[in-house]
């Protein structure tokens, strides 16, 4: 399939007189206009991975602000992963967190990786109205580490952690903790570090893909480079503890010279355990560049909005927005909020114009439809870590993106987004679908069409049915040709289009005996095949 066929679905760009020149002319300005369903479920789709029936029904009758209140609190850390492999030769029992034990042999950091990676995808799946989960994806994908490199998954887990207690707090304290973070320090070479031998590995990162990045407008050296990695001498991590610490004996005590483009600030070499804070003069010096700002506020705009950036987006959304990120000395949480509340982000331009990363469309999937997992932990993990691979095989393994620079649908340009989508990867988003839609189900995981239909504002009524299905489901207007074609030929059977009551009867009767297994099936068999043909189409796969 072309991936650019999913480009012309979105909402009609030829009745702005303005595209001629930009994509929109809308800005950061507080959006006033319309706050309705369709509102309401655009901002869930991009915060959350889908928008469940139960999310737009308990936060439909808020404000828009009150929404993004919601959205936007912090969640409290969920309980560490757990032995769900085994043996453990360390002494973990099954069913006990590892997260503490002693590194285990090759074979058993698999394991524990394996675990880790069900556990996360667990955490999305089960997210609560906030977009914490997904701001941690979003900081993996920036602060990228990778667990085949890492090869200790308390490291990993520990790097997880450092993320999530960030994630909504400050940009410069989060970039601070993951400098000094056991994972990236050994990622990137940073507990080699020593004054003898400078490893720059870590300091060019955190110019060129962490803080000021690779814009027009960002001109460090390799000179910055080489007094980063100087001022970052010493750190060393420690796999007892499972913490990082400082070597002062490793420390280049020299004084360090930055270029022009951080003002030829200098640093002090410092002595003894006053070494460590170099590190807050280095951030001082690299936050005080106004390309930081920019640099992220691009990267959440092609997260949460759209991928292309043009000139009047730069200057409409990109340069307010990382004003007020810098006057708020780097607050996410107050950054997000004027993006979500902007006019820009409520753009009609801007909406169903996403495609849907692999975690968005497998997670999502699951979340939309209430999708039940197993009760007990090992059924949990097992179910956890099936969705997990589903989305690896479709390009995006957490834990384990493909480079540094995280998944290249993220910044690869022209492509962006679109290289989510090819003849390999799309066929596995259909059959996914189609596995959890079939009354067989996979891996003990299925979707209750009945209890999804159920949930709607009146599902005996075929309209209302089709109609509540598709504002959920799609993020795109539909043809009134399509919308009675999944009415009269898959909801009545092909009935005369005036017998509603054909379907209304069904509904009913089986509401009235839901122990009736020839009701159940006649109404059961056609959500299935409504749904089927609903995510079969390539609508379904954009946010």
């Amino acid at each position: 399939m072309d991936r650019r066929q999913f480009l012309t679905l979105s909402p009609d760009r030829n009745t702005r007189t303005s595209t001629a020149f930009a994509r929109t002319d809308t800005g950061m300005a507080p959006y006033t206009g319309n706050w309705g369903t369709l509102q309401l479920i655009h901002l869930l789709k991009r915060t959350l991975f889908g928008a469940t029936p139960a999310n737009i029904n308990a936060l439909k009758s808020m404000t828009m602000q009150q929404v993004v209140d919601t959205l936007l609190t912090a969640q409290p850390d969920p309980l560490p992963p757990v032995n769900n492999y085994g043996i453990d030769t360390t002494g973990v029992t099954p069913g006990a967190t590892w997260i503490k034990a002693p590194q285990g042999d090759e074979m058993l950091e698999r394991k524990r990786m394996n675990s880790y990676k069900a556990w996360w995808t667990g955490q999305m799946v089960n997210q609560q109205a906030s977009i914490h989960e997904k701001m941690v994806l979003f900081w993996h994908n920036h602060f990228v580490t990778e667990t085949k490199t890492v090869n200790d998954s308390r490291f990993i887990y520990q790097y997880n952690l450092t993320l999530r207690q960030n994630a909504l707090g400050n940009f410069k304290a989060l970039t601070k903790a993951i400098t000094l973070d056991p994972a990236m320090l050994v990622y990137l070479n940073g507990y080699l570090n020593s004054k003898g031998a400078a490893d720059e590995n870590y300091a060019r990162e955190l110019h060129e893909l962490f803080t000021v990045g690779k814009g027009p407008d960002s001109h460090y050296t390799e000179e910055d480079v080489r007094a980063t990695a100087r001022v970052l001498t010493g750190f060393r991590v420690d796999r007892t503890n499972i913490v990082s610490l400082f070597d002062t004996t490793q420390h280049d005590i020299t004084n360090k010279l930055f270029s022009g483009f951080y003002l030829n600030k200098v640093i002090s070499g410092k002595t003894g355990t006053d070494g460590a804070t170099e590190v807050d003069d280095l951030l001082n010096i690299i936050f005080g560049q106004p390309e930081v700002a920019k640099f992220i506020c691009r990267k959440l705009y092609r997260f949460f909005v759209y991928y292309d950036i043009d000139a009047a987006t730069e200057q409409n959304v990109i340069t307010p927005l990382a004003n007020i990120f810098r006057s708020s000395g780097y607050d996410i949480k107050t950054t997000l909020n004027a993006l979500f509340i902007s006019e820009h982000f409520f753009d009609p331009l801007n909406m169903a114009c996403l495609i849907k990363s692999p975690v968005d469309f497998c997670v999502g999937l699951c979340r939309e439809f209430g999708v039940t997992f197993p009760p007990d932990y090992p059924g949990q993990y097992t179910a956890w870590g099936s969705i997990h691979d589903h989305a690896a095989a479709m390009l995006q393994n957490i834990g384990d993106p493909p480079l540094v620079a995280g998944w290249e649908a993220y910044y690869q340009v022209p492509s962006f987004h679109e290289l989510w989508i090819n003849t390999d990867t799309l066929p596995k988003r259909n059959k996914l679908s189609d596995a959890l839609i079939s009354a067989a189900g996979f891996n003990n995981l299925r979707i209750d069409v009945i209890a999804f239909a159920d949930k709607l504002s009146n599902p005996g009524d075929p309209v209302a049915l089709v109609n509540d299905s598709l504002d959920i489901l799609y993020r795109v207007g539909v043809s009134v040709n399509l919308k009675d074609f999944l009415k009269n030929t898959i909801l009545l059977s092909g009935q005369s289009p005036n017998s509603n009551f054909y379907w209304t009867n069904a509904w009913t009767a089986y509401k009235a005996s839901p122990g009736d297994a020839a009701l159940k099936n006649d109404v059961e068999s056609r959500l299935q095949a409504l749904y089927k043909y609903i995510m079969d189409l390539s609508e379904y796969q954009l946010s």
